[in-house]
């Protein structure tokens, strides 16, 4: 078996917001091009958070296996730093065995991030700095301070950073602090990786939040507060950490009495239209990165399938 290092593998990779069919593409062109997919989702990554994050079902896995999935408990911290290493193993595993590693997730970070070849600059957290800046940033205000803050010494990495986006802004001024050095150029890829083949699924807003609202009530009836209270009751917290996520939050509320079941399934739906809307900053409809398909599309799988295969077909599925 030839050894490959973790960028000599072409990935394919299907993006898009939550809700609109990115592991039920994937799985079926696993099956259908002989692939493996590795998990771009940063919330799939925790044990116990099935049915809330979506993660594939038992029937998906048993159709192509999965990397990446239930490796931590919900109050372990999981991040870039973790995911790129891990990633690029899994992907350069499923090339070295003659497969195709087809990446699918929504966590827009992680997902360029890894077909970019970027790495990480390794360095551990400083609670009484990064403490310092949240406080700074909850005030009237505060985040925008920070976000220029990062301008200041940084312009290229304040310009990829939202400043709403208090947790990474803050992230990129500790990197600086510790390092001295511009996070932009730390986390700049040593080389340019093989090409890659990205497929975007898009779908009309309004017909992408009803389908939202649909699986939100199909989580419910599989039993998504039941998830939550056995979390809740293994004395992990909602609405902090990975538990910071929608749904979990809402219907912890909920069991803690502060909403009915009615208002904590729709605030969990409305978190998820908010949630869908940041992800469509990660993948924009005008990126000339992304081959963009409609989701609801009778021949999604047909087009997708064209794509890969002359992708394949030009690359390979392992390039030395």
């Amino acid at each position: 078996m030839d050894t490959k290092t973790p960028n000599s593998t072409p990935l394919i990779a299907i993006v898009g917001p939550t809700a609109v069919g990115k592991t039920q593409l994937a799985v079926e062109l696993c099956r259908r091009f002989g692939g493996e997919v590795v998990n771009a989702d940063s919330r799939q990554v925790y044990r116990g958070m099935d049915i809330g994050t979506a993660k594939p079902t038992p029937e998906e896995r048993a159709l192509s296996p999965h990397h990446l999935l239930d490796l931590l408990e919900p109050s372990e911290s999981f991040g870039l730093g973790a995911f790129l290493p891990l990633a690029k193993q899994a992907s350069a595993d499923i090339g070295a065995r003659g497969l195709v590693p087809i990446v699918a997730g929504g966590t827009g970070q992680y997902v360029w991030a890894l077909l970019e070849g970027q790495s990480v600059p390794q360095v551990p957290p400083d609670p009484e700095f990064r403490a310092a800046l949240e406080r700074e940033a909850s005030e009237e205000g505060g985040a925008q301070a920070i976000h220029d803050r990062l301008r200041q010494v940084d312009p290229d990495r304040a310009d990829a950073l939202d400043p709403r986006n208090v947790r990474r802004v803050v992230r990129a001024l500790e990197i600086y602090h510790a390092t001295g050095s511009k996070p932009s150029e730390l986390a700049s890829p040593a080389h340019r990786p093989v090409r890659n083949l990205v497929i975007g699924l898009t779908m009309e807003r309004k017909a992408l939040y009803r389908r939202i609202d649909g699986r939100v009530d199909a989580m419910m009836e599989a039993g998504f507060l039941a998830e939550v209270e056995r979390l809740v009751q293994a004395g992990y917290p909602m609405g902090q950490g990975a538990l910071n996520s929608p749904g979990y939050r809402e219907l912890g509320q909920h069991l803690m009495g502060e909403l009915s079941l009615d208002e904590a399934v729709s605030r969990t739906k409305t978190q998820t239209h908010r949630l869908a809307r940041r992800q469509f900053t990660w993948f924009k409809p005008g990126d000339r990165r992304i081959t963009w398909l409609d989701a609801a599309d009778p021949g999604l799988v047909r087009k997708a399938g064209d794509f890969l295969l002359a992708h394949l077909s030009d690359t390979g599925p392992v390039v030395q």
